[in-house]
């Protein structure tokens, strides 16, 4: 199914020193300037904020999750308001995750078969069945731009064995999502597997390239390894995937995970933990994240972030959000989850701006150890 006609990736500059990469992906939707970090909206909904926060904090693109919006509330029933777009009144390009990491997550609730996998659902139990046919159904139904091709997760650590066995049904799996899929104003991106195994990243990457895909991602990493680690197969992985594609890395979006990620050629990231550090009192700071509940921002004029444009940092002062936080008043999650968002989706634009005048090395070199405190 060709998508060429509704999607295409500018690849703008390549960063001299580093070979960081400034592009823009262009889709039914709108276009996607690249470095991008993408909030996530697993329900259709980023986590305590409206369509209107979501929209001030510059975000261009979002992501849902098609394993649980499958079971609440029914991709059939999205499909009837016009997909997700209609459905949440959302205008912009979005992204939907297959489901592959929730459902082997399930870990003693599922049975993986070359079929597809059987789960039973941990809020009410009943039994699901989802194969790579079906996830593009669903998928299809939600109507993302960006849908992800349905693969199996190994877990970590694993052995060699357990590695190239999800990986060779991840590529069989593959070939099946680009056959049912239909709907040419839909992108799917394969996944890159493998584990923690460079002959298996090496192959996989190889694999998925065969397909001309609109763009290609990077998934398996950030599960529970050092960074050094994720660092590693990241560098190895990135160079292996067309260049004049966009290159995803999934769950994966702390500020120095941004700069390591963009260091070694990466477009694209998403990760909840803006919104979920905001709910627990963490907020993003230029000068490393810090911790609301703190006593010393009982009385504290400033914003969360003297740099820093959003809402929550024009209108209101730590001390006042701290007092809410204490209260467990919402708003000051939501205040925070505003903030966090604004800040690493502005991180991106900077680090793009840093990528257009070759000086990504000395933005890196300089914010760097911000983030990295011990």
């Amino acid at each position: 199914m060709d998508c060429n006609k509704y999607f295409s990736y500018d690849l703008v500059h390549v960063d001299k020193n580093t070979g960081a990469r400034a592009g823009v992906l262009h889709t039914p939707h709108g276009d996607i300037e690249t470095p991008i970090f993408m909030p996530v909206g697993t329900n259709s909904s980023v986590k305590m904020l409206t369509n209107h926060d979501i929209e001030h904090t510059g975000a261009q693109i979002i992501l849902a999750n098609s394993y649980h919006l499958y079971l609440r509330a029914g991709s059939k029933l999205i499909r009837q308001f016009g997909g997700i777009h209609g459905w949440m009144n959302w205008h912009k390009p979005v992204l939907t995750d297959s489901g592959g990491f929730q459902v082997f997550s399930l870990a003693d609730l599922r049975k993986i078969t070359e079929d597809g996998v059987k789960f039973r659902d941990p809020k009410d139990g009943k039994e699901h069945f989802i194969s790579p046919e079906i996830s593009m159904e669903i998928q299809e139904d939600i109507g993302a731009d960006i849908m992800m091709a349905f693969d199996v997760c190994s877990p970590f650590p694993c052995t060699y064995q357990e590695a190239k066995k999800a990986m060779e049904q991840t590529h069989r799996w593959l070939e099946r999502c680009f056959k049912a899929k239909t709907n040419p104003r839909q992108a799917l991106f394969p996944i890159v597997q493998g584990a923690f195994f460079d002959d298996l990243r090496r192959e996989s990457a190889s694999v998925i390239s065969s397909y001309d895909a609109v763009g290609y991602a990077i998934g398996g990493l950030s599960v529970g390894e050092d960074k050094e680690t994720m660092n590693h197969f990241t560098e190895f992985t990135a160079p292996l995937l067309p260049a004049h594609k966009p290159r995803y890395l999934m769950g994966v979006g702390t500020p120095e995970d941004l700069l390591d990620g963009i260091k070694r050629g990466i477009d694209m990231f998403d990760c909840v933990l803006p919104t979920r550090n905001a709910r627990h009192g963490s907020f993003f700071t230029h000068d490393g994240k810090r911790c609301i509940k703190n006593q010393q921002f009982q009385a504290d004029p400033a914003p969360l972030d003297s740099a820093c444009d959003c809402y929550a940092c024009k209108n209101h002062s730590k001390a006042y959000i701290r007092h809410l936080f204490r209260c467990q008043e919402a708003t000051a999650a939501a205040l925070m989850s505003i903030h966090n968002i604004k800040f690493l989706i502005d991180f991106a634009k900077s680090c793009r701006k840093a990528i257009l005048n070759d000086e990504f090395d000395k933005f890196y070199e300089e914010n760097y150890p911000h983030f990295v405190k011990k």
